[in-house]
């Protein structure tokens, strides 16, 4: 996945331009519980991106490709087995 920049039409025509990404596309974690307290999950080209789903206008932490998997195979190591 690449984010694929684009010129914003608010920006001018001089060289100094404002380039912007599409929205990410947040997703539920399969790892959260149906409560309300939920982690929300985006694909980004170098990883993941995470973000609290109670306040999503906060901003989201990114996460390395390497730090993503490293978190996912212990979430998976811990997580209670049924």
């Amino acid at each position: 996945m690449l984010l694929e920049f684009h010129k914003s039409s608010y920006s001018t025509a001089q060289e100094n331009c404002v380039e912007v990404a599409p929205i990410l596309s947040f997703r539920k974690s399969s790892y959260s519980s149906g409560g309300e307290n939920c982690v929300e999950v985006a694909d980004l080209p170098t990883g993941a991106a995470i973000r609290d789903s109670k306040h999503p206008g906060l901003g989201f932490l990114p996460v390395g490709a390497a730090e993503w998997v490293s978190l996912t195979r212990l979430v998976r190591a811990e997580a209670p087995r049924a």
